[in-house]
């Protein structure tokens, strides 16, 4: 074999070589398309952790929220109550001396002949009426008012031309609150 021949089967020889080795190196995967089937799996699972950390964020940021509102509620309506217990205890206890102040009411509407027991009945009311205000409790209840029936117990009725329809005419006895709570109702006789 001559130079030429042996150059011309070297190279069919590389190439009968080239082609077992070029085979399986295609049946192989390549690492380039291994890594580009893999990516879009990866992304994909790596997009749906994110949206779901997302959305458990969402809910745990609303069940907060729900949380510092209902927190909120419960603070406004414990104060809410606590107020309205210590206005229903101030009328309890203010509807217990009420008759102490009928009493001096009564003692101040008779005719005395001691001027010092008249004064000192005085002295006393004055202070009552006082301690009475200052707690925030006002008197109501006077003839001439209009009538409520949310604050006057009307007790009788009188036919009165020169008072209007539905005035009290006459007060038995004066009604209290404290606010808009009414402690005691006023005990009227009303007009027409």
């Amino acid at each position: 074999m001559s130079k030429k021949d042996k150059e011309k089967k070297a190279p069919e020889a590389e190439s009968e070589n080239v082609t077992p080795e070029t085979e399986p190196a295609e049946e192989k995967v390549r690492p380039e398309e291994a890594s580009a089937d893999e990516t879009p799996t990866q992304e994909s699972t790596g997009e749906t952790e994110l949206e779901a950390a997302r959305k458990a964020q969402a809910a745990e940021h609303d069940q907060y929220l729900r949380l510092a509102a209902e927190y909120d509620n419960f603070r406004k309506r414990s104060r809410k109550e606590k107020e309205a217990l210590y206005t229903d205890v101030k009328a309890e206890t203010v509807a217990k001396f009420l008759p102490v102040y009928d009493n001096l009411e009564r003692a101040l509407a008779n005719e005395t002949a001691d001027e010092a027991y008249k004064k000192g009945v005085e002295l006393i009311m004055t202070e009552f009426r006082k301690i009475m205000t200052g707690l925030g409790v006002e008197e109501f209840g006077t003839a001439g008012d209009a009538f409520d029936p949310n604050a006057h117990n009307a007790v009788m009725h009188v036919e009165n031309e020169e008072l209007g329809e539905n005035v009290i005419a006459q007060v038995f006895q004066k009604g209290f609150r404290i606010g808009e709570k009414v402690i005691r109702h006023a005990v009227v006789q009303v007009a027409n």
